[in-house]
């Protein structure tokens, strides 16, 4: 009988477990649409998060009720904006402008370390 009580014990921990980390990430999910919400007013945010520090699950569950899809399209905007962003940044740093290319492989040829066909080929393929 002790290891099914010990046993049930444990399940019930787990689930206080998960059940408080579920509620501190949607707690921290509001709080970061509350900020990343340029729509609504700043007292409305005062408003919010003084609902979320004294009555804090009721406001967590209104909240997302209330302004739960606009809560998912902001989100997704940011992710889009932030991928965006990244995708140029990559393509920024990982080509070089054709002039630069050149002046290496230009550079290369003067050092004796390309031919001057090698050099040609580098040119052909970065102009086109």
């Amino acid at each position: 009988m002790s290891f099914f009580q010990n046993f049930w014990e444990f399940l019930w921990w787990m689930f206080i477990f998960y059940a408080f980390f579920a509620f501190l990430w949607a707690l921290f999910m509001v709080i970061g649409d509350l900020f990343r919400d340029h729509e609504l007013s700043g007292w409305w945010k005062v408003v919010w998060i003084l609902f979320l520090v004294f009555v804090p699950l009721l406001s967590v569950l209104t909240y997302m009720v209330a302004r739960g899809k606009g809560m998912a399209q902001r989100s997704m905007e940011a992710a889009r904006k932030s991928r965006a962003e990244t995708d140029e940044y990559i393509r920024q740093a990982a080509s070089a402008s054709p002039t630069e290319e050149i002046a290496k492989a230009k550079s290369l040829m003067d050092a004796g370390t390309i031919t001057p066909e090698e050099f040609n080929r580098i040119k052909s393929k970065v102009v086109v």
